[in-house]
């Protein structure tokens, strides 16, 4: 039995309900229902200018946030839903912006949402990862300025962050960002909301990156799973654009599978798009275990990947739009109903170790503590002097980790061995206070050591009670965890635990360091 977005809506108002918001979606098993247990398919658009296809950089910083213009809203709603839309994906929004004029315009239409909870400036990057303060803060805003609207289905924390070998490190920084970001949903909101991963379909990992989000404890691992899949292009078949093989793959998984992104614009652009996947993709081939998808994208841009090109006030619809909107209107894809749902599938194994895979198993970073970062920094005796500027920060952190590696132990974080320093969650100038301030102590406190050509300077210690038992605590708590994270205090908190291992700091790697630290090795004397 199959009702309704609109008769569902109706009914929530013959009950009372204030206005005519759209039910919550919910997830059971590897599906997605509404919450009367009408099985939900996503038919989607992804809606965001200057967001590059399969996870690319546009290689600009700044970004405009499309659920904050509601004359653009109103131009463009009304085409996602002649498409049939019930789901858009936004890749960036502004958490401070007023959405309430587009969020409405959607839930009329009957759409939903699902966005990326990083913007350009703020994510987890996949050359040089760390999962710190700021970017918790950034996360958790995003989540609390949509998570009002009962048309949000949930979140991504990351977007093909690790794209292929050499950086799969990343991937343990974006599951601690899921691990958080649902400790934070679960603690201020009574509905369900996912938070979920969006991959790209590198043969190399895209087997191990599948089975790391979804394995372990499951408080940890992602709600859902998208997959941005470019393979059927043109005419093809289920079989050869290799459909069959990710239907295979997915039947045993245990979340919710779809497709965050497709839309092959070859051979021919976006005008030759004939949308034979779409057909498929709702087929009986694929329903019982993929979830819908969305497809790349509104808007035309210089990538020519668009449905339709917008120009002010004006939105005019592309070929590629009348050819989607004929297909979607044919799909008819096999439910059931939640009631008669049983889920079997279990979470996988998490990947072993290999030349291709560098995480371990269920460890992950840190989750970031403000008030505990601000405990320790206050605790220090040696931090930067006031005037020395976060570019200074590359040479004294090369000097100190080179000469003294002890001293970095607590900023430190391997994924192979899945070790992380208690302080490697703080920002940049916390971390570099610590190394100060254990390269200080180390050398017996002597007041050269807390020079740095001016860069470094003694201050007060301004620790009350109330921070001494936090960091005596996260100490403790953090040597003894089965995860295998590290802690590295200050002496009079705690005993720092070995690890000498890859750390990152702000934007910067520590090849850079180290690098910067060569250069500069000789005149970096300790005055």
């Amino acid at each position: 039995m199959r009702f309704s977005t609109a008769s569902i809506v109706s009914a929530s108002l013959l009950l009372g309900e204030a206005s005519a918001a759209l039910p919550p979606i919910v997830m059971k098993g590897t599906k997605f229902f509404y919450e009367n247990g009408t099985q939900f398919f996503m038919k989607g658009v992804a809606y965001q200018q200057d967001s590059a296809a399969a996870g690319a950089s546009t290689g600009s910083t700044k970004y405009t946030d499309p659920l904050a213009n509601a004359a653009n809203c109103k131009r463009d709603v009304p085409l996602l839903k002649q498409l049939r839309t019930n789901t858009i994906r936004t890749y960036a929004i502004d958490p401070t912006a007023d959405h309430d004029a587009c969020m409405k315009l959607l839930d009329e239409a009957g759409i939903y949402v699902i966005s990326d909870l990083s913007e350009p400036k703020m994510s987890v990057n996949r050359d040089d990862p760390l999962w710190d303060v700021d970017l918790l803060k950034r996360y958790t805003d995003v989540i609390d300025s949509l998570a009002k609207y009962s048309n949000v289905i949930g979140f991504f924390a990351g977007n093909e962050v690790s794209n292929n070998a050499t950086n799969t490190p990343a991937s343990a920084y974006v599951k601690a960002a899921v691990r958080d970001t649902k400790a934070h949903i679960k603690s201020k909101y009574s509905r369900w909301l996912g938070v979920g991963y969006a991959a790209n379909d590198d043969p190399d990992i895209r087997e191990d990156i599948a089975h790391y989000f979804n394995c372990g404890n499951q408080s940890e691992a992602i709600d859902f799973w998208g997959y941005n899949i470019y393979e059927w292009c043109g005419h093809n078949t289920f079989k050869g654009s290799g459909y069959d093989k990710q239907v295979e793959f997915f039947k045993s998984y245990s979340v919710p599978v779809f497709f965050a992104e497709y839309g092959c614009n070859l051979p021919n652009g976006a005008a030759g798009r004939i949308w034979e996947e779409t057909t498929a993709l709702y087929s009986d081939d694929m329903s019982g275990v993929i979830n819908g998808g969305i497809v790349y994208m509104y808007f035309q841009e210089a990538n020519d990947y668009g449905l339709v090109s917008v120009s002010g006030n004006s939105a005019t619809k592309l070929k590629d739009f009348g050819a989607l909107e004929t297909r979607m209107a044919s799909v008819t894809p096999s439910s059931v109903e939640a009631a008669a749902y049983t889920p079997t599938n279990s979470p996988a194994a998490c990947p072993p170790l290999a030349s291709t895979w560098k995480v371990k198993g269920e460890s992950l970073p840190p989750t970031p503590d403000a008030s505990l970062c601000d405990c320790m920094y206050r605790s220090l005796a040696c931090a930067p002097a006031k005037n020395t500027k976060p570019k200074d920060y590359g040479a004294i952190f090369g000097y100190v980790c080179e000469q003294n590696p002890e001293a970095c132990e607590g900023i430190n974080g391997n994924t192979t061995s899945g070790q992380y320093g208690l302080y490697s969650m703080c920002s940049a100038e916390q971390k570099l206070g610590f190394v100060l301030n254990e390269y200080y102590n180390s050398q017996k406190q002597a007041a050269s050591a807390c020079d740095f050509k001016g860069q470094a300077a003694i201050k007060n210690v301004d620790v009350n009670n109330n921070c001494k038992a936090s960091l005596a605590s996260a100490s403790e708590a953090a040597a003894s965890s089965t995860n295998g994270a590290s802690s590295a205090s200050s002496s009079s908190f705690a005993s720092p635990v070995p690890m000498r291992n890859l750390f990152s700091i702000g934007d910067l790697a520590i090849g850079l360091y180290l690098v910067v630290a060569m250069a500069v090795g000789a005149s970096m004397v300790i005055l």
